[in-house]
């Protein structure tokens, strides 16, 4: 027996369809309004580009070591005794060869040297008469006038009084060189490192007044290491970076025969040209063997390298605009720059500041690649 649907059966039906008709029909929340694109990724950050360009710079050996004076000397007096009456020259003064650097009190020898030079006019006063006796006894002596005994004596008394003389001659000298002694002198061109002498004082002969820096010339002990001190040969340049951060520069004069057993380091005597360096100075510098030549190699400004997790990474910029984290081996490090020996290839962009705030696979906005001139070879 059929049985028609009531009414309200119906009814119900009938919202339930047109429920299901508007929720097909009506559009998404997420899906764009029809006709619309679709909005475009935002970058991460602005960055500028930078090419990696070739540098030849030399290969260059570390060194560490104190300045300190190419040869050193003391001066004092040779004459013991006498007070210091005055003085000519300081601390820090370049001193000339034969330049008089200290008086002292001449009286004394002054006096020795008169009371000496009149013996020496004494003898030879004694030596005329002995003279005239000896030719009057060499006049007589064939005649037979005189004995053979006072022949003698007339010319013995001559002989002792010429050697009279010269005994009083050499004193005159010891006397005179006494007198020279009272001044001392610089031994050579020097500038002076230290002091002693003050006016009023009695030195003992030997006594240490100056300390002298000979010529004023100053030498870097560098300590290389043992497995490099065999590239390097006199003539070498050498840089180095003093205490203060004043540069200076100066060329090796020699190597040490001998390696130190304790620090496997050896001694290259480096002579420095005129520099802000003072003796007693410890510096840190390379040395430049002349004799390699420079390879070359690719290099990144230093902003461009990060550094996380005891690693060195660049970020290569894409062709789409994204970068690549790329892992680097890093070299020398010269001016703003810093050569990389693996991982970067000629002609790429990275990152040249701002990589600490990236991450692998960001979306960046290049400004403007760096337009800089790639940087001259540095031998």
């Amino acid at each position: 027996m059929n049985r028609k649907p009531s009414c309200c059966a119906r009814a119900l039906l009938s919202a339930a369809a047109l429920t299901l008709l508007g929720a097909c029909s009506a559009p998404t929340a997420d899906a764009p309004p029809a006709g619309r694109p679709a909005t475009p990724a935002r970058p991460a950050l602005t960055v500028r580009a930078a090419t990696p360009q070739p540098v030849a710079w030399s290969r260059t050996i570390p060194a560490t070591g104190n300045v300190a004076a190419w040869q050193e000397t003391i001066v004092g007096s040779e004459i013991g005794g006498l007070r210091i009456a005055q003085v000519f020259a300081n601390v820090g003064d370049r001193v000339k060869k034969g330049q008089v650097l200290v008086a002292l009190d001449d009286a004394v020898v002054q006096a020795d040297l008169a009371q000496v030079r009149a013996q020496l006019q004494e003898a030879r006063a004694m030596h005329a008469e002995a003279r005239a006796n000896g030719d009057r006894a060499r006049r007589f002596q064939p005649t037979g006038m005189m004995s053979e005994q006072q022949v003698t004596q007339y010319l013995t008394a001559e002989q002792t009084a010429g050697s009279r003389i010269d005994l009083a001659a050499a004193r005159v000298q010891l006397a005179e060189l006494r007198v020279r002694q009272t001044r001392v002198l610089a031994p050579d061109d020097a500038l002076i490192s230290g002091r002693a002498a003050t006016v009023g004082t009695v030195p003992q002969a030997g006594q240490e007044l100056y300390r002298l820096i000979l010529q004023g010339r100053l030498e870097w002990r560098a300590e290389v290491a043992a497995a490099d001190i065999g590239q390097i040969r006199p003539g070498d340049t050498a840089r180095l970076t003093l205490a203060g951060g004043e540069t200076a520069a100066g060329r090796v004069r020699s190597i040490a025969p001998s390696i130190d057993p304790q620090t496997r380091n050896g001694i290259v005597y480096v002579d420095l040209a005129d520099s802000a360096a003072k003796a007693g100075m410890f510096a840190n510098g390379e040395i430049i063997p002349a004799a390699q030549e420079a390879p070359r190699a690719l290099s990144l400004p230093q902003t461009a390298v990060l550094l996380r997790d005891g690693f060195s990474y660049a970020y290569r910029i894409g062709p789409d605009a994204h970068v690549t984290q790329v892992r680097v081996t890093p070299g020398r490090r010269r001016d703003d720059r810093i050569e990389i020996l693996s991982g970067i290839a000629d002609g790429e962009r990275f990152v040249e500041s701002g990589a600490g705030f990236l991450s692998d696979g960001d979306l960046v906005e290049v400004a403007a690649p760096s337009t800089a001139p790639a940087p001259a070879p540095q031998q």
